[in-house]
């Protein structure tokens, strides 16, 4: 018998993994030392535990432990980043470039530039499958541009851009590089250099780990030009000034550890029950249609279309399974998915769509009794 309610909103958080509140607790209590208090050895054990933390997140997108700078999650990750470096151009008028598919995060934090800093900011459209057009981004590219913000991997529809080709054409250009990582961290391989990539954000909470810590990779050499916007003590090479909480940083870097060595049977595994749902589903449902491109996407999403549907009110229906109609920040918005209308879907067809999201707890059983109820919501919907 199926244990409910049952969770399929792997993209908006995951539960911390096995290990990870282990290697916590310490740091509650009998290891408390300040981390920055390096006179003793209550500070060093604490810093020791986060530079060890730094290794497990730098290893898993081939950086050195150097170049990680902890933070809250990534928003304030793709704040540091991109006011960072649009503020350290800033006498030279800078140019950035982002997509519309991105997260509000970057968008919103795009908007400051352009309406408060004077930058200037050019937003590119995503094709029907949700993928970066490489020839708009080489056409977009100035002398001037000094940053482009291109998401890692999608976190409504769960495209994965091609890093790579965007990296090499942005360093060609003589540009910038960040990517919004949240949900491709700990999912998919990520290779700093091979990707030509000077700035990445992390979230902790995305990848079994704790909320309230993420993290920046930020390019010591060459080294990336960035503004500070938390000043202090000069903690974090002074990009971040403030006490680092040494039990999430550890939790950060355990769960990213425990994420090195799962990559591979996730993917496997969760590719699995992706299809196995989409099977039942599309054969009740044949007018389903899939958001964004299936070749190039994590295992653990999936968006569909269901035409005429409220997504809302199935959603509210379905008491023991949670879905998403897209971002967690958005919830509780009448507003369609920017994502979803950037692809080119409708009003209609953005308020018709659902995200699924698989993760490691994830059973067929789990997944077979998600797509029968769904589809019998679908069904009492369209009566």
């Amino acid at each position: 018998m199926v244990k409910t309610p049952i969770y399929l909103d792997y993209q908006a958080t995951t539960p911390m993994a096995d290990g990870v509140l282990d290697a916590m607790m310490p740091f509650f209590q009998e290891k408390f030392g300040n981390p920055h208090s390096t006179a003793h050895r209550f500070g060093w054990e604490t810093s020791a535990a986060i530079d060890v933390a730094r290794g497990h997140i730098a290893s898993l997108i081939g950086a050195d432990e150097g170049d990680i700078i902890f933070t809250s999650g990534a928003t304030e990750s793709n704040n540091f980043a991109i006011k960072g470096v649009m503020e350290a151009f800033q006498l030279k008028k800078p140019h950035m470039i982002t997509l519309a598919s991105e997260h509000s995060c970057v968008l919103n934090t795009a908007r400051y530039i352009t309406e408060r800093t004077g930058g200037d900011v050019s937003v590119l459209p995503v094709k029907a499958d949700g993928l970066i057009d490489l020839d708009q981004l080489k056409d977009a590219l100035r002398r001037e541009t000094a940053l482009v913000s291109v998401m890692a991997v999608n976190n409504e529809i769960g495209v994965i851009q091609p890093l790579n080709e965007i990296g090499t054409l942005v360093k060609e250009n003589g540009s910038l590089f960040h990517t919004d990582a949240a949900q491709a961290f700990g999912k998919i391989p990520l290779d700093v250099e091979a990707s030509h990539i000077d700035l990445l954000s992390i979230s902790g909470h995305k990848i079994y780990g704790p909320k309230g810590i993420g993290a920046l990779y930020v390019r010591q050499r060459p080294k990336v030009p960035l503004i500070a916007h938390m000043h202090g003590g000069g903690q974090e090479k002074g990009i971040r000034s403030g006490t680092l909480a040494p039990a999430l940083c550890v939790g950060l870097g355990k769960a990213a550890e425990i994420a090195l060595k799962s990559q591979g049977d996730d993917e496997v595994r969760m590719t699995a029950l992706r299809q196995r749902f989409l099977d039942l589903v599309a054969s009740e449902i044949s007018d389903l249609k899939i958001n964004g491109t299936m070749q190039h996407r994590i295992s653990s999403n999936l968006n569909i279309m269901i035409p005429n549907l409220d997504n809302q009110k199935l959603i509210s229906k379905l008491r023991d399974v949670a879905i998403s109609s897209g971002s967690a920040c958005a919830t509780g918005k009448s507003t369609p998915s920017h994502v979803l209308t950037a692809l080119g879907l409708s009003a209609n067809e953005a308020k018709s769509s659902l995200r699924i999201g698989f993760g490691r707890q994830s059973t067929e059983e789990e997944v077979i009794y998600a797509a029968e109820k769904i589809i019998a919501a679908v069904k009492a919907q369209r009566g």
